[in-house]
């Protein structure tokens, strides 16, 4: 005997269950209290249904970490190539950095999973893209990628307190540590306290982008 569909309402939560809304509840849950808190338990009781219920859109906590980082990773705004090296890419970091950052507690997952979508690859595609137009062979674009992530994630990384900086960006906690290294004794963090002690992130970010761009330009012209 064929059973009749039940009657009334859906069960609380159900007619808005998808699997953007999981991610947009985990999000939410991560920007209030940090990737720790985040559980199928956790983020089922933000959208008030049962844990269980999540499994019909998403396989686990593993697959919806990676989908919250595609999907930040999706925001970002890529530049139209100019034919400059150089300026491609200054302008790709930028725009990388600037996703990565739309939900600073959220970056260590934009910034330390190992995704393969096209959403995520797209920055890899635009790097390797420039790399290429610019003469170097698929092997040495490669290495350059490498180099140039390493430099561009190690540095976002740090910046959102996942290493350390050795220096601080407020005034208070910049003449506290300044004056720990000054009383170190050691010759070269005495000499260099005033700078070592205070941390701009935004200008520790460009500084280390020009350098890699600076160090492939130069490889380009040996």
């Amino acid at each position: 005997m064929t059973k009749r569909p039940r009657r009334g309402r859906p069960p609380k939560g159900a007619a808005r269950l998808s699997r953007q809304a999981i991610l947009d509840a985990a999000l939410t849950v991560i920007d209030a209290h940090g990737v720790g808190a985040v559980s199928m338990r956790t983020v089922a009781g933000h959208m008030r249904v049962d844990a269980k219920s999540l499994y019909n859109h998403v396989d686990g906590k593993d697959d919806l970490l990676d989908a919250v980082a595609e999907h930040i990773l999706a925001g970002i705004r890529l530049p139209t190539p100019t034919g400059s090296l150089e300026d491609d890419l200054r302008a790709i970091a930028r725009a990388f950095r600037q996703a990565a950052l739309a939900h600073p507690q959220a970056a260590t997952l934009v910034l330390t999973r190992q995704l393969s979508s096209l959403t995520s690859l797209a920055p890899v595609e635009a790097v390797v893209s420039a790399l290429r137009r610019a003469g170097y062979s698929p092997e040495e674009a490669v290495h350059l990628l490498r180099s140039f992530l390493a430099i561009a994630i190690g540095t976002l990384l740090r910046e959102v307190n996942a290493g350390p900086t050795f220096g601080v960006s407020d005034l208070e906690g910049i003449a506290r540590r300044r004056k720990v290294l000054e009383d170190s004794g050691l010759p070269g963090l005495v000499e260099t306290a005033p700078y070592l002690a205070r941390c701009d992130h935004r200008e520790e970010f460009d500084f280390a982008v020009e350098l890699i761009v600076g160090a492939v330009v130069a490889r380009r012209r040996n």
